[in-house]
């Protein structure tokens, strides 16, 4: 039996579950998110426990991953329309910096020319200085990979350390050359 699948999901009292055929929508004061699940799997909403049950038709390899998969995937749509999703990244290098105009975010990193990105639908970007990005949102997916769309811009390199990381990330520095005598 899946560890995480047979897990119950609760849900608080200020969000809203809506069960149709392969299809949940879940509704808090961050947005409303829904989710297609794989037939091979049953989604279940208890309103009077207020919890969400993920149950698989058997135990075959594919569908034990699917069964907590699917439990992964709705307990965070539960979370990210209660609290919003975060995450934090950095700008290192001289000159580099980020700026906000509306739902674009250049990036001043080095290149010849400004980069743009726009931001996804459900997305909240926030610069608290020049130099530090903050990608908000209640999907996780979504502001995981623009997240990483933003890293990849500039990755960190080795040597000086320059570009995008995120706070916290350690960057293995090299020595470079050396000078010979």
């Amino acid at each position: 039996m899946s560890r995480i699948g047979k897990k119950p999901i609760p849900v608080a009292a200020g969000v809203d579950v809506t069960v149709n055929e392969g299809t949940i929508k879940v509704k808090g004061k961050n947005g409303e998110l829904s989710q297609t699940w794989h037939p091979n799997v049953g989604v279940r909403w208890d309103s009077a426990d207020r919890q969400i049950h993920v149950s698989r038709s058997d135990d075959q390899r594919q569908n034990r991953a699917l069964h907590g998969l699917t439990r992964a995937l709705i307990a965070n749509m539960v979370q990210g329309v209660q609290v919003l999703f975060e995450r934090r990244l950095e700008i290192q290098g001289v000159g580099y910096q980020a700026t906000l105009q509306g739902k674009t975010l250049s990036l001043q990193v080095g290149f010849a020319n400004i980069i743009k990105l726009q931001l996804p639908e459900g997305v909240i970007c926030e610069l608290p200085a020049p130099t530090q990005i903050v990608v908000k949102g209640p999907d996780k997916h979504s502001v995981g990979q623009f997240a990483a769309n933003i890293r990849r811009v500039r990755p960190p390199e080795p040597f000086k350390g320059k570009g995008i990381r995120y706070v916290g990330e350690v960057v293995r520095r090299k020595a470079g050359k050396a000078f010979g005598s």
